[in-house]
């Protein structure tokens, strides 16, 4: 019997993939895929219920053992069972002790199995062990409390919410604790008889001609359910809707990520919540480019005013300041305001203002404009661009 889907393929992973990598796969997948996230959408939703087939059976040893094993997994054990099928139907091996197939007893007519036949290094080992532990047939761990799966999220802010810090609230979708059966995943009644054992912890299997009594993975060979919480359905938590308060700080970095503690899914079973993580974006300035915690800006000068020198107004993030623009100053020559920069609380240190000037000329529109110009020209009739050729 084959699967409907690849397990491996379906998470994205390799086979050998570690429990974390598994895990990580597995809820980057269903936050994406989470009906809740996609409402309406049919195929979204049968996506979120393959993905959640493959982590339910890879994060399981008996389960994924089951599956590299024989490329399937099913609650029944193996194809076919559950019913005599052909010759020998209704042997079972119950209180068989295989280690009689490597005496006289049960062997000598044939002259006798040896340990070294099955690959065993000594006569105590049972080949009942072997087949207990290849068929997954020992008691699975009953359900442990688990923390619950941290939530990512992408904020946008604007470039002045970046430099200032803000206070934003966000409308986030997590699993929190169910308030029916306060997170036990149980109903009043307590346990009740396991159907698929009828109580016994034990179903038959049938291989082919041989029948084996394992344990019974519905119940996990207790022989009872769980009385299951009909709101959370056996979980211990719902999906809901929370408006949570987070505070940005001043001076963050596009790509900078804000952790708040507790306010991921919850987790099953009284175990801790995970965290929520914010991813920040920052949109551009039309006029200040950051760099570290430096702000670079660009300020346009006229011709006469940088010839001359003057003092000029550039704006800052904290408003206005006074520039001084010395005779001669050149296009692109780079000036520098201490301290008018990004404040970085980390290091308890504040960037600087880098101004860039550019030198623009005037349009020769008229006349006159055009003579004072020429007049300029004979005046100072050296070549900018000497230097450059006597280098060439």
């Amino acid at each position: 019997m084959k699967p409907k889907h690849e397990y491996y393929e379906t998470l994205g992973i390799k086979r050998g993939a570690a429990e974390d990598e598994i895990r990580k796969a597995y809820r980057r997948l269903a936050r994406k895929h989470h009906p809740d996230v996609n409402p309406g959408d049919k195929a979204a939703e049968d996506r979120f219920k393959n993905v959640q087939e493959a982590y339910d059976v890879l994060s399981d040893a008996k389960k994924r053992q089951m599956y590299d094993q024989f490329g399937f997994y099913s609650e029944t054990g193996f194809p076919g069972a559950g019913g005599p099928q052909g010759p020998g139907a209704g042997f079972g091996f119950d209180g068989f002790d295989f280690t009689d197939i490597f005496t006289g007893a049960a062997g000598g007519a044939r002259g006798g199995m040896k340990p070294e036949d099955f690959g065993q290094q000594g006569g105590g080992s049972k080949f009942s062990d072997l087949f207990s532990q290849f068929l997954g047939g020992n008691r699975r761990a009953q359900r442990q409390p688990e923390k619950g799966a941290d939530l990512e999220y992408t904020l946008s802010i604007d470039f002045w919410r970046s430099m200032k810090g803000t206070q934003v609230k966000l409308n986030i979708a997590r699993q929190e604790q169910c308030a029916t059966c306060h997170g036990s995943g149980q109903s009043g009644g307590g346990n009740i008889l396991c159907p698929g054992c009828n109580g016994s912890g034990t179903v038959s299997q049938q291989a082919g001609a041989m029948r084996f009594n394992l344990s019974c993975p519905r119940c996990e060979g207790t022989g009872r359910l769980r009385n299951v919480c009909h709101t959370c359905h056996g979980d211990g938590r719902v999906t809901s809707q929370e408006t949570v308060d987070v505070r940005i700080p001043a001076g963050v970095h596009s790509g900078d990520r804000l952790r708040v503690a507790g306010k991921g899914n919850a987790g099953t079973m009284g175990a801790a919540a995970g965290d929520l993580y914010i991813t920040l974006r920052v949109d551009p300035h039309p006029f200040f480019e950051r760099e570290g915690d430096d702000i670079k800006i660009q300020i346009p000068v006229t011709v006469w005013e940088a010839a001359l020198g003057t003092k000029i107004e550039v704006p800052t993030i904290d408003g206005r300041a006074l520039l001084k623009i010395p005779q001669g100053t050149q296009n692109g020559q780079r000036f520098r305001l201490r301290e008018r920069g990004v404040n970085n609380a980390r290091k308890d240190k504040r960037g600087d203002q880098i101004i860039e000037v550019v030198v623009q000329a005037p349009k020769a529109q008229d006349e006159r404009t055009r003579e004072i110009l020429r007049e300029l020209a004979q005046l100072h009739d050296e070549d900018p661009r000497a230097e450059m050729w006597a280098k060439i």
